[in-house]
């Protein structure tokens, strides 16, 4: 066991409001998404509310959609990002949401026992915007590229 997880922090800024129409399909499967990854191997946490989702939270914007979470390890959260169903909404991202000109995926190492606050990942995700891919804040290139 390492004394280490990985933490990572996505964004995604719509050009919709949450009642428009052209949101729905994605709203209508962030609960099965979730599931799926709280189903998968090497899954610890995520940031919710007491409702289990994490849509009402806007430390970012109105429209800006957060999701922080803590993996065991690079692997398990590339398998949840690529080889399962939640390839095919991040395939469809450009339906729903603006295209960013800077990061919008963060990761990092944390000790085993911390949870990341919104704060703590927004700052990472500055740190990367700013400085680009370091041992602080890094994307999955970086990731891969020093494993």
């Amino acid at each position: 066991m390492t004394e280490y997880r990985l933490a990572q922090l996505n964004i995604a800024e719509s050009p919709y409001t949450e009642n428009a129409p052209e949101l729905q399909e994605f709203l209508a499967n962030i609960d099965r998404i979730n599931k799926l990854a709280e189903e998968s191997p090497g899954f610890v946490w995520r940031l919710q509310t007491e409702e289990g989702d994490a849509t009402s939270l806007k430390p970012l914007g109105e429209q800006v959609f957060v999701n922080l979470s803590v993996w065991e390890d690079l692997s398990c959260l590339r398998t949840f990002v690529y080889n399962t169903e939640h390839r095919h909404f991040l395939n469809r991202r450009a339906q729903w949401f603006i295209r960013r000109p800077t990061a919008h995926l963060v990761l990092w190492w944390i000790d085993r026992d911390h949870l990341p606050t919104i704060e703590e990942a927004i700052a990472r995700l500055g740190l990367l915007q700013e400085k680009g891919p370091t041992a602080q804040a890094f994307d999955f290139g970086y990731a891969l590229r020093n494993s």
